[in-house]
C-alpha cells in the first residue's frame, strides 16, 4: 500500500516540476487523524474479542481512516453466548482495550452516549421516560355537576421492528422481559389509567376555574356557576419509546430529554462504570439524531412543563387550554402555541444538551451532536456542542450544522456521511466522493463514514453488516481501494479544519414563524421535511445557493451576540457583509432592538419583501407592539426592504462567485489569511477554461487533491486556468507572499489518442463465492458476460494485462484513459504502480520516461458485493441474521418480507470496460 503511494506520488512530483530555479512553496497543512476520514463502528452485541479489535483498528488504520465511532448495536442471532452487556464490567474493559490500541495507531475514538438511540436504557423508569400529553373534554351548565368519571384509559401498543405482538405477551415493566433482543421493542403502551394532570373549567363568560383539587377518585365534586362551561382535563402519559437498534443491555425506555432529572440519572449509569477507569483517551461522546418523535404520537410533556411554562413566559398555560387544544381564537391560539413550543426549545437546550456537554467535559471528552429533528432551534443546539453533526443530502440541511460552527468559531463540523446512498451492496467509491463532495461544499471539514461493522474474521462471507450503510470494512471489494479516496479526503479536509469561514452573508432562521404555525401536533420538528418546504427561508436559501453566495443561517440567539466591526457584522473570527432576514411574520423585541444597534453602526441589515410583521409570543403583547413599531421605523431610516434578492445583495456590495454559471459549486474560505477555495465541477461537461473569481489576490496555487499534483495556478485578469472533468475537484490557494514562486501546476492539451486493441489477459485474484477461470479477450466487456457462469456472480478483484506499444507521437507525458471501470482500478506499467482511479473518470498522467518500446500494462479492477450476494440468495444462503431491525431494502422493489433480496436482479457490470486509449499530452 505504502509502495503504491509512494511511487504515485514521485510520479505526481515529475509531472509537477518545472525549470524555475528558485521555486518556493506553499506551507500547507500537515495531515491528522482528525483530518482523516472516520467510521461509525456497529459493535453487533458488543461481541468483541481483544484480537478482533485489534485487528480491525489496524486495518482502519492501513486503509488511512483516522478514528472511529463506538456504537453497541443489536445482536447477531446464534451468537447470544458471545453477547457483552452494556457498561458491565467486560464491556468497560474492552472499551479500554479499544482506546489504548487506537493511542498506539494514532486512531481517535468516539463512543455514543448509549446503545442504538436515543438515549435510554433499563435503568429508566417511568418517572425519567419520555412523557406525552393528553386530554378530555366535558361540558355542563349553570347549576349542573358532571356526573361521569374524569378518567382516561390508555389504549395499548405495541410496535416492534421484527414481529407484531400481543401486549399480554410483553412484562410490564420492559426491563423485565428476558427475551428483549429477540421481542425488538420500538415502542411500548399499557392499558392503564393515566393521571390526571388539570382539570379547568372556561365559561362562556370568561372566567376560567382550575377545579383539580375538586377531584376525588375521578370524580368532580363541584357544581357550575354562572353561564355555560367546558372543562378540559389533562393527563400525562408515559409515550413508551424504546431505545431503538439497542444493544444487549441497551434495551428500555427512551428518557424524557426535557428534564435534567432524567438525564442525570441515565448519565448516572456512565459514571458508575467509568469509576477508577482511565478513559482519558476517549475524544468525543456522541449523540444521534432526535428520533423520540418518529414513533406513534409525541413526546410533548414533562412533569414540571407547567411550571417552566409560567416562569419562562410570564402566564399561565392554564388560563388558554382551549386555544392550545382546538385553536380557539387563532391569533391568540398561535401565540399560546409559540410560547409552548419556546418552552420545549429551552427547556431540550439546558436540561439536555448543555448539561450533556458539561457532563462530558468532566470525562475530559467534547461532544458530537446531531440536532436535526429536534422540537427545538437546531441552531441553538448544534451551538451548545462542541461538534455539530448533520447527514443526508440536502444543501441546506447541511448548512445548519456548518453555520452553528462557523458563527460560534468552531474548528470542526461533522457529518453522517454516506448514509442509505443506494440500496445495499450498490455504492461505489465514486458515490462516496460524490457525497463527500456536497458536505464539503455545505462547509462540512469531518465526515464520519455510516459505517463499519465490526466482524469477526472467522465468520463467513460478508460477516456482519448494517442497514442503511455502505459496508465499509474489507470484505468489500471496494475496500481494495478505499485509501485513495481517504486520502484525498484528507487532503482536502487538512485546508478546510486549518482555515476560517468567509462567507459574506448572514441569514436569519426565522423559527417563529415556524412555531406558530399548527400542524399534526404540539411540536414541531426541525429539519428538512414538512413545513420547511414551503418557508420563505428555504426559498431564500435556494435563492443564494443558485446565484453563487456564500452564507450561514443564523439564530436569534446568536444574533445577540453580533457586532460590528467597521461596518461589517463580526461573529467570532468571520466579518459578514449583511445580515438577510426573509420574509416574516414574528421576530423577538430583543432580535430586532440587535438589528436595530447594528444598523446605527453602519452594518447592513437587508429585509426581503417586507419588515416582521409582530412579536411573538403572549405575554405584555400590546408593550411589545408599540415597541416593535418603533423600531421598524428606525430599522427603515437605515435598511433595505426589497422583494428583489438581487437587490438586496447588490446594496450590500455581495457579489456572487461568477464560476456558478459554469456549473462549479464552491466553498471559500480563508487560509492564512489568504482566500481558499473548493471547486468541484458538478456539471456533466470538462472544464478547459479560465474561471473568473471574486477574490484575487496575487499569485494563485492549485491543488489537485485526488491526484497531488499542485503547483502555481496560470493566471489572467481575475481569472484561474482549470482542467476539470465531470465530478473532478481541486483546491484554489490565493497568496500575495512575494517570495512565492512555486513549480507551476502541470496544464495538458491531448493530441491525437491511440487505442489499446491488443488481447486482454484476465485473472481473477481475489474474491468469491468462486473464481471464474483465467480468459483472453480480444473485446472489452463486463466479466459477468464472459464464458464462465461464475463471472456474473464474482465479487472482488481481477487483474487484466495486456501489451502496451510506446506510442509513435513522442510526448514528454502521456494520459492512459481507461474509458468505464466498474468500479475502481489499480494501473501498473512494467510493475511500476501508477495511480488508483475511483472515478467518476478514470485516466491517469505520467512521464514518458516510465515507457520501454514495449511494455506490460496491467490494471486490477475491484467491483461491488451485489454480485456474490446475489449467488446468495438464489442459493438461499442466509447473511441476514440481526436482531432487532435484520436488513430491509432501501426499495420497495428489492424487498421480500420487509428484508434486502438480490435475486431477481441483473448482474451488476463488473470489470473493465474500454475503450483504453493512451494520449500523448503537450503543456497547454
Amino acid at each position: 500500500m505504502l509502495r503504491f503511494q509512494a511511487l504515485s506520488f514521485t510520479i505526481f512530483l515529475l509531472i509537477g516540476c518545472s525549470h524555475d530555479k528558485d521555486t518556493r512553496d506553499i506551507q500547507l497543512p500537515k495531515s491528522t487523524k482528525e483530518s482523516k476520514p472516520w467510521t461509525r463502528w456497529w459493535w453487533h452485541g458488543s461481541s468483541v474479542t481483544k484480537e478482533g479489535i485489534t485487528l480491525e483498528l489496524e486495518c482502519f488504520k492501513k486503509a488511512g481512516i483516522g478514528g472511529v465511532e463506538i456504537t453497541p448495536i443489536f445482536g447477531v442471532i446464534s451468537d447470544e453466548i458471545n453477547f457483552i452487556e452494556y457498561l458491565d464490567d467486560q464491556w468497560v474493559a474492552m472499551l479500554i482495550y479499544t482506546l489504548n490500541e487506537a493511542e498506539r495507531l494514532g486512531l481517535g475514538v468516539d463512543m455514543a452516549t448509549g446503545t442504538g438511540w436515543p438515549f435510554g436504557g433499563p435503568w429508566i423508569n417511568e418517572s425519567h421516560a419520555a412523557k406525552y400529553l393528553t386530554y378530555k373534554t366535558y361540558s355542563i351548565k349553570e347549576g349542573q355537576s358532571l356526573n361521569e368519571q374524569i378518567a382516561y384509559h390508555q389504549k395499548s401498543l405495541v410496535r416492534s421492528v421484527r414481529s407484531h405482538y400481543d401486549i399480554k405477551e410483553i412484562k410490564d415493566p420492559i426491563s423485565s422481559n428476558k427475551n428483549l433482543q429477540e421481542l425488538a421493542l420500538d415502542q411500548v403502551r399499557f392499558p392503564k389509567k393515566l393521571s390526571l394532570i388539570l382539570l379547568v373549567a372556561y365559561s362562556d363568560k370568561g372566567h376560567v376555574l382550575d377545579l383539580t383539587s375538586k377531584v376525588t377518585d375521578g370524580y368532580l365534586n363541584w357544581k357550575a356557576s354562572e353561564g355555560n362551561w367546558k372543562l378540559f382535563a389533562l393527563f400525562e402519559g408515559l409515550h413508551g419509546k424504546m431505545v431503538e437498534r439497542a444493544a444487549p443491555g441497551g434495551e428500555g425506555n427512551v428518557i424524557d430529554h426535557f428534564s435534567k432529572e432524567a438525564l442525570k440519572t441515565y448519565l448516572y449509569k456512565f459514571d458508575s462504570a467509568f469509576s477508577g477507569k482511565n478513559i482519558e483517551s476517549l475524544r468525543a461522546f456522541f449523540n444521534d439524531s432526535y428520533e423520540v418523535d418518529d414513533a406513534q404520537g409525541e413526546a410533548n410533556w414533562t412533569p414540571h412543563l407547567l411550571e417552566e411554562f409560567k416562569k419562562r413566559q410570564g402566564y399561565s398555560l392554564e388560563n388558554h387550554l382551549p386555544e392550545l387544544l382546538e385553536q380557539s381564537n387563532l391569533e391568540i391560539a398561535k401565540r399560546v402555541l409559540t410560547d409552548y413550543r419556546t418552552t420545549i426549545d429551552q427547556l431540550l437546550y439546558e436540561n439536555f444538551t448543555s448539561e450533556w456537554r458539561k457532563w462530558a467535559h468532566t470525562k475530559g471528552a467534547v461532544v458530537r451532536n446531531q440536532a436535526h429533528g429536534s422540537p427545538g432551534n437546531i441552531l441553538d443546539l448544534y451551538d451548545a456542542v462542541d461538534i455539530p453533526e448533520t447527514e443526508g443530502t440536502e444543501m441546506l440541511k447541511i448548512k445548519f450544522a456548518s453555520s452553528a460552527a462557523n458563527v460560534s468559531g468552531k474548528k470542526l463540523a461533522s457529518a453522517e456521511a454516506a448514509t442509505w446512498l443506494n440500496d445495499h451492496f450498490m455504492t461505489g467509491l465514486d458515490d462516496l466522493k460524490e457525497n463527500i463532495d456536497q458536505y464539503i461544499l455545505g462547509g462540512i471539514n469531518h465526515v464520519i463514514y455510516h459505517g463499519t461493522a465490526y466482524s469477526p474474521k472467522d465468520e463467513d462471507w460478508p460477516g456482519r453488516l448494517f442497514y442503511a450503510s455502505i459496508h465499509a470494512n474489507d470484505r468489500n471489494p471496494m475496500w481494495t481501494d478505499m485509501e485513495k479516496l481517504n486520502t484525498y479526503i484528507t487532503r482536502v479536509q487538512s485546508f478546510m479544519q486549518n482555515s476560517l469561514p468567509d462567507n459574506d452573508l448572514l441569514v436569519y432562521f426565522p423559527i417563529y414563524d415556524r412555531y406558530a404555525e399548527f400542524g399534526s401536533g404540539l411540536l414541531e420538528h426541525f429539519d428538512i421535511r414538512g413545513n420547511f418546504y414551503q418557508s420563505e427561508v428555504k426559498k431564500v436559501g435556494d435563492s443564494l445557493l443558485h446565484l453563487g453566495i456564500g452564507f450561514d443561517f443564523v439564530s436569534d440567539k446568536q444574533i445577540l451576540n453580533l457586532s460590528d466591526s467597521s461596518g461589517m457584522i463580526k461573529s467570532g473570527k468571520t466579518n459578514y457583509k449583511a445580515l438577510l432576514i426573509p420574509s416574516t411574520s414574528y421576530v423577538p423585541l430583543q432580535t430586532l432592538e440587535k438589528l436595530n444597534q447594528l444598523a446605527d453602526d453602519n452594518c447592513k441589515i437587508l429585509f426581503h419583501k417586507n419588515l416582521p410583521m409582530s412579536v411573538p409570543g403572549l405575554k405584555d403583547l400590546e408593550i411589545r407592539i408599540k415597541k416593535i413599531d418603533v423600531l421598524k421605523k428606525d430599522l427603515m431610516k437605515y435598511s433595505l426592504v426589497n422583494s428583489s434578492i438581487k437587490e438586496l445583495l447588490n446594496f450590500a456590495n455581495i457579489k456572487s462567485e461568477p464560476m456558478i454559471s459554469e456549473g462549479l459549486q464552491f466553498l471559500r474560505k480563508k487560509y492564512q489569511g489568504s482566500p481558499l477555495y473548493f471547486i468541484s465541477n458538478q456539471s456533466q461537461k470538462r472544464i478547459d477554461q479560465f474561471i473568473p473569481l471574486l477574490n484575487t489576490n496575487g499569485k494563485a496555487y492549485l491543488i489537485a487533491p485526488m491526484s497531488g499534483k499542485k503547483g502555481r495556478a496560470r493566471m489572467k485578469e481575475k481569472s484561474i486556468y482549470l482542467q476539470l472533468k465531470a465530478g473532478e475537484s481541486c483546491i484554489v490557494l490565493l497568496s500575495n507572499q512575494k517570495d512565492f514562486n512555486s513549480a507551476p501546476f502541470p496544464y495538458f492539451k491531448e493530441l491525437e489518442s491511440q487505442l489499446i486493441n491488443s488481447e486482454w489477459n484476465i485473472s481473477f485474484t481475489k474474491g468469491g463465492p468462486i473464481k471464474p477461470a483465467d480468459t483472453t479477450v480480444s473485446q472489452l466487456i463486463s466479466w459477468t458476460v464472459l464464458d464462465d457462469k461464475m463471472g456474473e456472480f464474482f465479487s472482488g478483484t481481477a487483474t487484466y494485462t495486456t501489451q502496451l506499444q510506446k506510442p509513435i507521437d513522442e510526448a514528454a507525458f502521456y494520459r492512459l484513459d481507461l474509458g468505464s471501470i466498474a468500479e475502481s482500478a489499480r494501473v501498473y506499467i512494467n510493475d511500476t504502480a501508477i495511480d488508483t482511479l475511483i472515478g467518476p473518470s478514470y485516466h491517469v498522467d505520467f512521464p514518458s520516461g516510465i515507457l520501454k518500446d514495449k511494455n506490460e500494462l496491467k490494471v486490477e479492477v475491484s467491483n461491488l458485493m451485489l454480485n456474490r450476494i446475489r449467488y446468495m440468495d438464489l442459493k438461499g444462503i442466509e447473511y441476514r441474521k440481526f436482531y432487532n431491525i435484520n436488513f430491509p431494502s432501501k426499495t420497495s422493489q428489492n424487498s421480500q418480507n420487509g428484508l434486502f433480496h438480490a435475486d431477481h436482479l441483473e448482474p451488476s457490470i463488473s470489470g473493465l470496460l474500454g475503450p483504453v486509449n493512451i494520449i500523448p499530452l503537450v503543456e497547454n
